[in-house]
Parts: structure tokens; sequence; C-alpha cells
């Protein structure tokens, strides 16, 4: 069994993939080929934003909005604890200071009552200037944007929507990827909608940011590819990995959407009432990057693991340390008591496989599974 099956999706695509990747290779575009423009336009056209910037990966497309926004030392930008570290890492790469804030017990996103408090309480120290918020799509559920991008209103923020795990979820209709200031999303390929390698992209509805964050991709070029402008970087996506994500793309809007929320159904189904399942509030649309259940404790997340792995059943721990416990960010002073929730959370949560291709029966194997461990 797989824990997300890429081997199931590309013989499910394989005659589309291997044509695409052979015009690819018969037309010698290799970099900024056709497929890369065509990609970028689908893609700004399904999340309804007027610009797509693709680029080398999901990390890379968080950095060149840092670099394009200017943030640097003494800036302060605002990351949910409970996430993947590159939220994190690419603050502290560009100088400026991560501000980790809890999450909400429920939705595992941050916490916006929280956030409120920390950026008040930032202010109040006048250490750092408050710059960005960065709130995470976690396991493919949008965050609170409505709610963000209020508070960054009020203190005249900007927002960076990381959608890494969320493009395809949305919020009463409105797509991942589509609020803040900007957002990015990654093409790793375990995601929602991933490639063959890495792969990320930028969107935005701002024309001159887009041009920008065009330039600093590109060594920071001006008008032509020997004319830089500014201090850059090399950030592309190359365009056999843009002519296979579109035809990624064709099938996800088709129905890996869809069935992938067929799965969660299934699962919260047999398994609600034995664990805590994912949370997913009126209106909201998540994409499952992960399914992702709560156990009591720390032992029985570790037991249920355990014995699942012996049977063939995959699982994967997100997050097993919180970003205010990475050594790399031992510098910061943070209090472990201001993080209550992710700290439980990195004792208790448990991924299951979750995929488009996961059938019913699959699903009523690994439940049953589950049952037989937690209530023998």
């Amino acid at each position: 069994m797989e824990f997300r099956d890429l081997k199931a999706q590309y013989k499910n695509y394989q005659k589309a993939i291997d044509a695409a990747i052979q015009n690819v290779l018969e037309n010698g575009n290799f970099i900024n080929g056709k497929e890369v423009k065509l990609l970028e336009e689908r893609l700004a056209h399904y999340v309804g934003v007027k610009n797509c910037i693709s680029c080398a990966n999901g990390t890379d497309a968080m950095t060149l909005l840092m670099m394009a926004w200017g943030i640097k030392k003494g800036d302060a930008v605002f990351v949910p604890d409970f996430t993947f570290f590159s939220t994190g890492e690419i603050v502290s790469f560009n100088g400026a200071t991560p501000i980790f804030v809890d999450v909400d017990k429920d939705t595992f996103n941050i916490d916006t009552e929280k956030l409120d408090q920390v950026i008040q309480k930032t202010i109040e120290e006048n250490k750092y200037t408050p710059k960005v918020i960065i709130p995470v799509d976690l396991f493919g559920l949008p965050a609170n944007h409505y709610e963000i991008d209020r508070i960054a209103k009020k203190y005249n923020l900007l927002v960076l929507e990381d959608a890494a795990q969320g493009f395809g979820g949305s919020i009463n209709g409105k797509m991942a990827c589509s609020f803040g200031t900007a957002a990015t999303t990654s093409f790793f390929p375990a995601k929602p909608l991933g490639c063959y390698g890495d792969g990320g992209a930028i969107f935005t509805n701002d024309d001159q940011l887009a041009k920008l964050l065009n330039s600093y991709k590109e060594h920071g070029k001006g008008e032509h590819k020997y004319d830089n402008a500014r201090i850059g970087v090399n950030s592309r996506l190359d365009t056999i990995q843009a002519a296979i994500l579109n035809v990624k793309l064709t099938g996800f809007i088709e129905h890996e959407l869809e069935d992938v929320n067929k799965v969660y159904e299934w699962y919260t189904e047999r398994l609600n009432g034995i664990v805590k399942t994912p949370f997913i509030p009126n209106g909201y649309q998540s994409s499952f990057a992960q399914y992702t259940i709560q156990l009591h404790s720390n032992e029985e997340r570790d037991l249920l693991k355990t014995k699942l792995k012996e049977q063939g059943i995959p699982t994967m721990i997100y997050y097993l340390k919180p970003m205010h416990k990475q050594e790399a960010f031992k510098s910061i002073d943070f209090h472990d008591e201001d993080f209550k929730v992710t700290d439980v959370l990195c004792n208790t949560v448990l991924s299951l496989p979750i995929h488009p291709y996961l059938n019913k029966d699959m699903v009523h194997t690994i439940c049953n599974s589950i049952v037989d461990v937690l209530l023998r």
C-alpha cells in the first residue's frame, strides 16, 4: 500500500504524460518552453488571480516574495508554529526574524486570536518591526484567511498565503492561492498537484509585483537576458515539469480533487468517535495533502503507527518537532507555554494514506485495523 500513490496516478495518465514529455524532447525547448507559459495561464485561471509566476520550488517561491517585499534584518514575520521548516527558514534566510504563533486545536492552522495578541506584543516590545503574516493552509485546509486579512489591515501588514499543501482547497468557492497579498504553492511530487521533481509557483493580482518577481527569479533580469537590473537568483520551472503538470492539472480539475474528498468522507464516517478526525469548517473544502487523525497520547499514537506498519499500512507524523524547538531557531527567545496546542499535536497526530486512487475497500481495511488496535 502506498501513502501517496504516484504510481497509480502515472498509470492512469501514462500515455498523456509520456506524450507531453516526448513533445518537449523533440522540440528541445527545455527552459522557458511554451508549456511553462501555458501552465502559468491555466493555474492563474483556475485559482482566479491575474498572475502566476512559476519557479523552481515552493521554498524559492516564498523566498522570492521576501526579496520582492524587501524583508530584512529587524523585520518580524509571523509564522504558525505547527508547520514545515521552510516557512520559517525563508524568513531567517532573508535576515528577518520569524515570530511563531500557536495553532487552533481543531483546524491545526494559525490561531487568529493568538496571532493578534502576538503582533500586539511584538509592537509593544519594539524589538522588531512587524511586516508579514505567513498563514499556512495545513494538510490542504485553507487557513482562516478572512480574519487574517482583517488583522493584517489592522496592523498594515503584508500576507503571504503558504499554500504548499493547500492547492485546490477553498473557502465558499474562493480558491486557495488567491488569498493574501500574494500566495505560493509547491509542486513537490506528493503535494495535491505535484510534478516529477521540484517546482513551485507564486500567485498575485499585483502586476508590478509579478514583473518584479519574474526579474528576481532570472538573475534580476531587466529588458533582456544580459541586462541585469538587480541581484536575483536562478529559479525556473523547467519545461518537462511544466508539461507533466499540464497533464496532471487536467486530471486534478476533472476528478482528483473530488475523489480525494470522497476518501476523506469514507475515513471520517468509519473513524468518527474512535479518533479525532480532520475538522473542516462550514464553507471550507480541503484538498487533503494529508488525512491527519489525533490520538489521546504519544504512547497510543506510537502503538498505532507500529501496529499499522506491521500490517503493511504506511503512516507519517507531521510534525515531530514544533518550529520553536528547532535547533536552527535556538537563538530566538520563545516561551514554551505559548505553544501548548502545537506541543500536544506533535505528540499525538498521525497521518494516514490518502490520494485520489485509494478505493473504499482499502480505506475500510485501514480503518478496521485502526479499530482493532484501539478498541481491542
